[in-house]
């Protein structure tokens, strides 16, 4: 992770310096502030710069001035336009994209105060990572150098302070981001379960239960799933007790908030299996899961006060001899039966054995579901939102909100009875898939069976978990999507 450290201002000298001007400056407003003893160090050879590349510190302008001063290697010039909020974090990515060869430099943000630095540091780190566990021969020069950043402020400490628990949130998208990156012949559900154990340093209560314990509940969907693997499955439960840790014995418990994640470490779709074209990105089929534990993490490293459990159903799901077939009728834990049309609708198998566990186990307030679960949101909504599927109001627009804080978006989707008479079975309570038509939305209907009339919402980010380009705060690659948007809801309406 990129090292952030906030120090009282003085010019540096020697690295690189990046100055984050606001709109106006300079023009309408003289330069301030180190901009300016940097322009009094260059007799004036900063605003003519500026002046003649036309800079007004507009959003997205930049000035690059290659060793403007002794010691000095560049000096990055970005404007920030009327940054506010989440403009903040944006800010400080592209600067650290920009000065990714750098080994080390200082930023100074003109109008910033202590929250908007913490937030330009937290939008470097997010743009800082990089999953490069398996490159062996890359060139020393093709590799990103920033190391270390550090912000000038006077109020270093105020400053400190707010970045302490977004640098948690940040490690929490990390984790999430390193498992969805993992290939699926190093992250079985095995080792995705032992990784997960490694979370008990951080306060975390951490169970595992394997095949055994799962056939004990009658996980008779879930276990369904994982038949045709040599992969065993398993059912990762992370407890953290942040609110009621400090009570005494005897004190009422709080109901937890529940988070559940799928986590398919890879789908060849079973007996109904996938083209082969782009079957690899089948990896990211635990995304779900990855961002649960990654959420779970976060709140933990942040000491959130809330009491929150994390459930992730790990399989594997591949075609064999012993694999599930079209046709099957499995029974679930809820005692509901499933007549499987198509092996490859095998997330919400998964969930459905998960959603009855969570219930019995934990009575929980409420429960949120993420899972890469269909092609069909990708159809309509693309790349930009996950669809967002509640039973429940409010707590569908306290998710939007949190997606909107975050820049993790949701868009709200229908759930009706016309479309849950699609999954009615000849034979069984339900068929697992209800054609083509509404696709995404027959698949939440489907969850909604098992939710028992428990507040929920599912988050559907097959569209969402995977980024084909670099965008602001999230570099090509795994995205984390909910871990920041799921922490923002607990710390906005969960924490006493």
């Amino acid at each position: 992770m990129l090292e952030i450290a906030f120090a009282k201002p003085a010019l540096p000298k020697a690295g690189a310096l990046a100055l984050l001007l606001p709109e106006g400056m300079p023009g309408e407003a003289p330069l301030a502030g180190l901009a300016a003893q940097l322009d009094a160090a260059m007799q004036g050879g900063l605003a003519r710069a500026l002046e003649a590349a036309g800079f007004k510190g507009r959003k997205g302008q930049s000035v690059t001035l290659w060793a403007p001063a002794p010691g000095l290697t560049r000096v990055l010039v970005q404007g920030t336009g009327k940054a506010e909020g989440a403009e903040w974090e944006k800010a400080g990515a592209a600067a650290a994209a920009a000065l990714a060869a750098e080994p080390a430099a200082l930023l100074a943000a003109e109008g910033a105060d202590a929250t908007a630095l913490a937030a330009i540091a937290m939008g470097a780190v997010l743009r800082r990572y990089r999953f490069d566990r398996y490159r062996t021969t890359e060139k020393p020069e093709d590799k990103p150098k920033l190391a270390k950043l550090t912000l000038a402020t006077a109020e270093a400490a105020a400053a400190r302070a707010a970045f302490a628990p977004m640098k948690a949130v940040a490690e929490g998208v990390f984790l999430t981001r390193d498992l969805v990156s993992e290939p699926a012949n190093v992250l079985t559900p095995a080792v995705f379960a032992e990784r997960c154990l490694g979370l008990a340093k951080l306060g975390l209560e951490v169970e595992v239960l394997g095949p055994k314990e799962m056939k004990k509940h009658g996980m008779g969907a879930l276990l369904g799933v994982a038949q045709g693997s040599a992969n065993e499955p398993r059912l990762v439960v992370l407890r953290w007790n942040g609110a009621s840790a400090g009570k005494g014995r005897g004190a009422k418990a709080e109901k937890p908030v529940c988070f559940i994640g799928k986590g398919v470490t890879f789908d060849t779709g079973g007996i109904s299996i996938k083209p082969a074209a782009g079957m690899e990105d089948m990896k990211w089929d635990m995304a779900g899961a990855g961002a649960v534990a990654g959420l779970m993490a976060a709140l933990a490293g942040r000491r959130a006060k809330v009491d929150a459990v994390g459930l992730l159903g790990l399989v594997e799901n591949m075609p064999s001899g012993t694999a599930q077939r079209p046709g099957d009728v499995v029974k679930s834990a809820s005692g509901q039966t499933i007549e499987v049309i198509n092996t490859d609708a095998e997330g919400r198998l998964v969930l459905a054995d998960v959603f009855h566990y969570a219930i019995e186990r934990f009575d929980p307030q409420f429960m949120v579901d993420l899972a890469t679960l269909t092609g069909a949101i990708i159809i309509a909504l693309g790349h930009e939102h996950a669809g967002l599927f509640s039973n429940d109001d409010e707590l569908a627009a306290r998710i939007e909100a949190a997606g909107r804080a975050t820049g993790e978006l949701c868009w709200r989707m229908p759930l009706a009875e016309a479309y849950d008479k699609q999954l009615k079975s000849d034979i069984a309570d339900m068929k697992n898939v209800g054609g083509r038509p509404g696709g995404a939305i027959t698949a939440a209907q489907f969850l909604q069976r098992f939710v028992q009339g428990k507040r929920w919402a599912h988050l559907d980010i097959a569209g969402t978990a995977w980024s084909s380009k670099d965008r602001d705060t999230v570099p090509k690659g795994a995205t984390a999507f909910g871990v920041r948007l799921l922490d923002r809801l607990v710390a906005d309406h969960c924490e006493g």
